[in-house]
């Protein structure tokens, strides 16, 4: 029944929003003048980027350490720039969370920095209206998905318990993560999918639902 779930939390990347990392590197290379290849090692298989997800570093660290990594100053400016390059808003999530939060709260936990969250605006402006402040870096939590810990202290945050939650996010790994920490879970793979899992949940996701809306 829709009564079960009181809260869909979503993932961000390849969720919620298209993501492209080869863009996102070949943007950085285009800007900086050195190789994608050599960017591409230097940060993603570093561990940087698990650095920033779980908190272990703050943003002002993690990003003179990314710049410091790749061999170039990169400015707040530049990165967001180099992230958004490599971002696009699923417009048809996006509308089924529109519909969706009519009769459910809905919020967000992707594995980030809070150098993300904290520019939601300027990165994702199509967020904010239909989420508002719940949106959520792993790094806020000091761990990343999918660990049990992170998904146990978003929840704490939202005041929400994990059997009435549904999180949804692409990886395997965190689908399975969140299973554990007691949350209902979907594997993303389609917003059609998706839909159909909602609506044999009791959800209403075409719209015309009566009933307060939850912010």
């Amino acid at each position: 029944m829709a009564a079960d779930i009181e809260l869909v939390l979503f993932d961000l990347d390849n969720v919620l929003y298209h993501y492209d990392r080869a863009r996102r590197v070949n943007y950085l290379s285009g800007m900086t003048g050195i190789p994608a290849d050599v960017i591409h090692a230097a940060i993603w298989d570093s561990g940087l980027e698990f650095q920033g997800d779980s908190g272990a570093l703050s943003p002002q660290a993690y990003l003179q350490a990314f710049g410091e990594r790749i061999g170039y100053p990169v400015s707040l400016t530049e990165w967001l720039a180099a992230r958004r390059a490599a971002m696009a808003p699923d417009t048809e999530v996006l509308a089924l969370v529109e519909r969706l939060r009519a009769t459910t709260a809905v919020a967000i936990l992707t594995n980030n920095s809070e150098l993300l969250t904290g520019h939601i605006d300027v990165l994702c402006p199509e967020l904010r209206p239909l989420f508002g402040d719940r949106i959520y870096a792993s790094a806020s939590f000091r761990t990343a998905k999918p660990d049990v810990v992170c998904y146990q202290r978003c929840l704490a945050g939202l005041g929400v318990r994990p059997s009435a939650v549904l999180f949804t996010d692409d990886l395997p790994e965190n689908v399975a993560g969140a299973r554990e920490a007691g949350l209902h879970a979907h594997h993303f793979t389609s917003v059609d999918a998706l839909r159909r899992d909602l609506a044999g949940r009791g959800m209403d996701v075409e719209g015309g639902a009566s009933g307060p809306r939850r912010a």
